[in-house]
């Protein structure tokens, strides 16, 4: 998706929908805990704000294809996500919780952009 497509309605709901998300999140991790945190902290605020907003940047039969695109991104990038939180567990409490994220979010950047780059050459 082309960020010329973008309208400027569109920018601002995913910004406030992640955003409130984001501030949701903290504030149940804060009220209930780190795990209960967690697992509101995996909504997918990005994805679900995107689709939302789609409405405003294409036409019915370009929504479609685009909405079939984001989803299917979408369920690559929640797979990378959930090897990242496995892998930020396990190197957080072995290697030091700085090192272990970068290590883990390294990780995710590689294979991420790894998966993009063979996805946009096919």
């Amino acid at each position: 998706m082309a960020l010329a497509h973008l309208s400027l309605i569109g920018i601002l709901l995913r910004f406030l929908l992640g955003g409130a998300a984001v501030v949701a999140a903290s504030l149940i991790a804060k009220r209930a805990g780190g795990a209960v945190g967690g697992i509101f902290a995996a909504f997918p605020a990005v994805f679900l704000a995107a689709l939302l907003t789609m409405r405003f940047d294409y036409g019915s039969r370009e929504l479609v294809a685009h909405s079939i695109d984001l989803s299917q991104g979408a369920l690559i990038g929640m797979a990378i996500n959930v090897a990242c939180a496995a892998a930020a567990g396990y190197l957080c409490t072995s290697k030091g919780w700085k090192k272990g994220l970068t290590l883990s979010v390294g990780g995710w950047l590689l294979v991420s952009f790894t998966i993009s780059y063979v996805l946009f050459s096919l």
